[in-house]
């Protein structure tokens, strides 16, 4: 498996992952420092099914996997992927055929199939976690069809570390194989669950959750809680909101599944089984809380890929490449950061971080028609593709772009997610974005230009500072958005200064 390779790939990267449930393509768009998903496409093959019984691979998830495997294989060729990497796990490792299950993919598709073990499994999993969540501290579960992988992650003090590793044989499809069996299926998850020691250093830390099952439960628990923002990444519950929610989609009836129409039907069926494996893995590590992860193995595998050093914050290097892409020419969030930093003198380093990303992000909706900027750039903010950002966050920074855009502050666009920000917080992110909308009111983002113009904020209030002379940063405009600012700032006074002049040498 690659770690930081030598032949970095310039451009996209695609991943096949073969699990013992599923088949899935992830095609990775690389912008510099990031990685965002261009194509994710999954077949439910259940290649695992009855692996348990008869050794071998389920004989029409065979051939399902075989043709679709084609097809993932063709697609990423056809949009000039740089690497394509095609992994199994659980059930090809521990079939009796899945070494000529994978010859057979290597001869129809023509791409070498890398069969791991469970604790690269394991590994790779985690790093997609710490890809998507850099301070990860506690456990990452990973379950798949045939397995679950659990892996300590954090707690150095330092750069993110992954410790060690561990494979259970608990996949849903596997336990699936004592049929009804509730009592019996209860006592092998106990019983293998028992002599696991990793579970205990997640006690009163964090069980970082991977998987299309345990994805689906959230997504549930979204549902039920009528939860405003359905990004399944880094969505966060207690281990008492986790025990008893467990507790009733382990016992969840066939027709109760039905009734269920926004998940794949194929991944209902082992949603009860998920959930009581989880139910175990939570009472067995008492974590304070369960975070949900949208990055796993092929996260990992591709953030494997890109260079080592020096590596920008993901979020921050997620912004500076949608800027890349989106923005007029010549943006530059870092000089807009600058610009606007007079105005928060105490910021933690969190909160410098969230100022960063939301001013790269600040011309992305340019090109949208006038009376719709504050609306684009709020949505699409919020459900940016990316990583290493918590909810509140996301809603953080669009809050920001929608007061840069001149959205109103009761828009009826931000009524559901407000409650995912603080009074304090909400009113920090309207001043920014209030900062940044005069920034290019005075430039019409030539940013250069605002070299010529700062805001000093003052004790008895804000001062916007023009050069000795010149009519270039004044106007009707100029001085409403400058009042505006003051006043979601709280300064009551405002005012307008020259600097002196120059003296002219003797």
């Amino acid at each position: 498996m690659p770690d930081h390779a030598a032949n970095v790939p310039e451009g996209r990267i695609a991943v096949v992952d073969v699990g013992s449930n599923s088949l899935r393509l992830v095609v990775f768009e690389r912008l510099g420092a990031a990685l965002l998903p261009l194509l994710n496409e999954k077949v439910m093959c259940g290649l695992g099914r009855g692996i348990a019984d008869t050794g071998r691979l389920n004989r029409d998830g065979v051939e399902l996997a075989l043709a679709n495997m084609q097809r993932f294989v063709t697609l990423a060729r056809g949009l000039g992927v740089d690497h394509l990497a095609i992994i199994a796990t659980a059930a090809v490792r521990e079939a009796t055929d899945g070494v000529a299950f994978a010859e057979m993919i290597e001869r129809l598709c023509g791409v070498q199939v890398r069969i791991i073990d469970g604790v690269e499994e394991a590994r790779l999993s985690a790093t997609g976690v710490l890809a998507g969540i850099p301070d990860a501290d506690g456990v990452v579960g990973d379950l798949g069809g045939g397995s679950v992988e659990l892996v300590r992650v954090g707690g150095s003090g330092g750069a993110p570390a992954i410790g060690a590793g561990v494979t259970l044989p608990l996949g849903p499809l596997r336990l699936a194989e004592q049929g009804d069996n509730r009592k019996g299926i209860a006592e092998t998850i106990e019983r293998v669950v028992a002599g696991t020691a990793i579970l205990r250093e997640a006690s009163g830390k964090t069980l970082y959750l991977v998987g299309g099952a345990w994805r689906a439960i959230a997504r549930l628990h979204m549902e039920q809680a009528r939860y405003p923002l359905h990004i399944i990444h880094q969505y966060t519950i207690t281990r008492a909101q986790a025990e008893s929610f467990l507790d009733i989609v382990a016992r969840l009836s066939r027709r109760s599944l039905e009734r269920i129409t926004t998940i794949n039907r194929k991944r209902l069926e082992v949603v009860p089984m998920a959930a009581t494996i989880l139910r175990r893995l939570v009472a067995a590590g008492r974590p304070e809380q369960l975070v949900f992860s949208a990055f796993g193995l092929r996260e990992g595998y591709a953030h494997g890929l890109l260079p080592a050093e020096p590596r920008l914050d993901p979020l921050v290097a997620a912004c500076i490449g949608v800027a890349g892409s989106q923005s007029r020419s010549r943006s530059d969030g870092d000089r807009l950061q600058a610009w606007t930093a007079p105005l928060f003198p105490a910021l933690s380093g969190s909160a410098r971080r969230l100022h960063r990303a939301a001013c790269w992000l600040s011309d992305i909706a340019w090109a949208e028609h006038p009376d719709y900027r504050a609306e684009h750039a709020f949505t699409r903010s919020l459900r940016m593709p990316v990583g290493a950002i918590g909810h509140a966050e996301r809603v953080f920074i669009a809050s920001v772009l929608h007061a840069r855009y001149g959205g109103a502050a009761d828009d009826p666009i931000r009524a559901a997610t407000r409650p995912l920000l603080d009074d304090r917080a909400a009113g920090e992110a309207r001043s920014l974005g209030l900062a940044l909308r005069l920034a290019y009111t005075l430039c019409g983002g030539a940013l250069d230009l605002l070299a010529g113009v700062r805001l000093v904020r003052e004790d008895d209030g804000l001062v916007l500072e023009l050069p000795a002379s010149g009519s270039l940063f004044t106007g009707e405009a100029v001085q409403r958005r400058f009042d505006a600012l003051s006043r979601a700032l709280g300064l009551g006074a405002r005012s307008t200064r020259r600097r002196s002049p120059s003296p002219v040498p003797a």
